[in-house]
């Protein structure tokens, strides 16, 4: 029987990630969401008129972001845990204008599925949930990264699917109790900014370690030669006999 992606090892690899990393993740994040903050908090407050460009805003950052966070979890895979922000911000410049051609393709035809019937939405949220990993790992151009995307999701799109319903949920919750804490406090611009962005900062590193880790799962299910035995368990080592 061939294997299948875990669900529960895989959301356990992506918060034990996120914990032991948060000291460069969340910076990042709240560098990359600062404007995002700003520009849902003014739409908040009527100016719909930014709709689109919040859209746009939204989606190049949080691409961008995966694809930052994609080379801290191949560094943790190869047992290199001192990435820094500077390092994550270098090693994803080169394919800084892939990832953002990709990221407004993407979340173009995953909303238009979404207003459409729903259901088409979430089939596309699925198969294209790799994408920023393979144009960073792999160099991929950025229509072939949607094909490799549905390749290597391939036989495991229920499994994705349950990954990324649950870093979502998780995400919405968070995003609602931190708004709801904001609204109690003041109901001014800055407040619904500042939470806003605490929101983005908290929750961004989970949809992103999400990719990257489901991306390195998949590619050792495959047999990929980009795969490293990052997730399996290292045995002990062997101790030597009592002379």
């Amino acid at each position: 029987m061939r294997q299948k992606l875990d669900v529960g090892a895989t959301l356990s690899q992506i918060f034990s990630t996120y914990g032991a990393q948060a000291g460069v993740l969340l910076p990042v994040a709240f560098g990359l969401f600062l404007i995002v903050a700003v520009i849902d908090g003014l739409l908040a407050g009527g100016s719909l008129i930014l709709l689109p460009l919040s859209f746009a805003v939204s989606i190049i950052a949080g691409t961008l972001y995966q694809g930052m966070v994609v080379s801290l979890v191949r560094d943790v895979q190869d047992g290199r845990r001192d990435s820094s922000v500077g390092d994550l911000v270098s090693q994803t410049a080169p394919v800084v204008l892939p990832l953002i051609g990709a990221g407004l393709l993407a979340g173009l035809g995953i909303g238009v599925g979404f207003i459409l019937l729903v259901v088409p939405g979430l089939i596309l949220l699925t198969i294209w949930a790799v994408i920023a990993p393979v144009i960073v790992v792999e160099h991929s151009g950025v229509m072939d990264a949607f094909g490799r995307s549905r390749e290597l999701v391939r036989d495991n799109g229920w499994q994705v699917f349950g990954v990324i319903v649950s870093v979502v949920l998780i995400g919405i919750v968070a995003s609602l109790v931190l708004g709801a804490i904001g609204a109690g406090i003041s109901d001014g611009l800055g407040i619904r900014i500042l939470f806003n962005l605490i929101a983005s900062t908290l929750t961004a590193p989970i949809g992103a370690l999400a990719a990257a880790t489901i991306y390195f799962r998949l590619l050792e299910i495959k047999g990929s030669p980009e795969a490293t035995p990052a997730f399996q368990d290292v045995p002990p080592p062997s101790v030597p006999p009592a002379v």
